[in-house]
């Protein structure tokens, strides 16, 4: 892409707070989407996310009885996502999961993986203090998710597609209904950020942002 295509999709970019029901991301694209988030970059390289992709008419009318910042998206989007985030226990550098992470999926050599570890140790309980609270860590990782989010928005603009975030939910009434619905371990995993897209139908808002000067500093 070209500086002007890639700056041009950003301009597209809106939150698209109600969808043309009868349009359909073709799979390819969506998958495109999808491909965007799992490459996203995260903290250590941990990924502690998961992606849940809700078509199911009457699972969507369930999650918006208690998310008001949907009203309109979930009954009209193409595809809907729930991005969770993992909670403290598996999140501990001794845990399960992150042995795995490195053992398994990033193919590092014992040595290096336990200084690795003993790194990430230090940057838990010290250099963040993530350890002060089980929020903390699930603060943390929710952070990570909204890189994957942001990701996946931008790649949907590049395609032509619309999205909209969504936080406006009850957390704790939305992780009864995935724990309920889709059988989420929510000692586990805990709702980040939800996010719709599919194609508009009414006309983009003019688009308002701070000058760039009035943002960045050269030093």
């Amino acid at each position: 892409m070209t500086q002007k295509e890639i700056i041009d999709a950003f301009n597209f970019r809106h939150a698209c707070k109600i969808f043309d029901a009868t349009k359909k991301i073709p799979q390819d694209i969506f998958d495109t989407i999808l491909e965007s988030a799992r490459l996203s970059p995260s903290s250590f390289g941990f990924e502690p996310w998961r992606f849940l992709v809700v078509q199911d008419s009457i699972i969507r009318e369930r999650l918006k009885e208690v998310t008001w910042g949907a009203q309109d998206i979930l009954p009209t989007a193409s595809h809907y996502v729930v991005i969770l985030a993992r909670k403290e226990p598996t999140l501990l550098s001794d845990s399960d999961y992150i042995t795995h992470m490195m053992y398994d999926v990033h193919k590092i050599p014992k040595e290096k993986a336990e200084a690795r570890r003993a790194k990430y140790k230090k940057f838990q309980e010290e250099d963040f203090e993530l350890l002060a609270s089980k929020r903390a860590v699930f603060d943390w990782a929710s952070k990570q998710t909204y890189i994957a989010l942001g990701n996946m928005m931008s790649v949907a603009a590049m395609l032509g597609v619309d999205s909209c975030a969504v936080e406006g939910f009850s957390a704790k009434d939305l992780e009864k209904i995935v724990a309920d619905e889709l059988d989420v371990d929510t000692n586990v995993w805990g709702v980040s950020v939800m996010v719709g897209f599919g194609y508009r139908v009414n006309k983009q808002p003019p688009k308002t942002r701070q000058e760039l000067k009035d943002i960045v500093e050269y030093h």
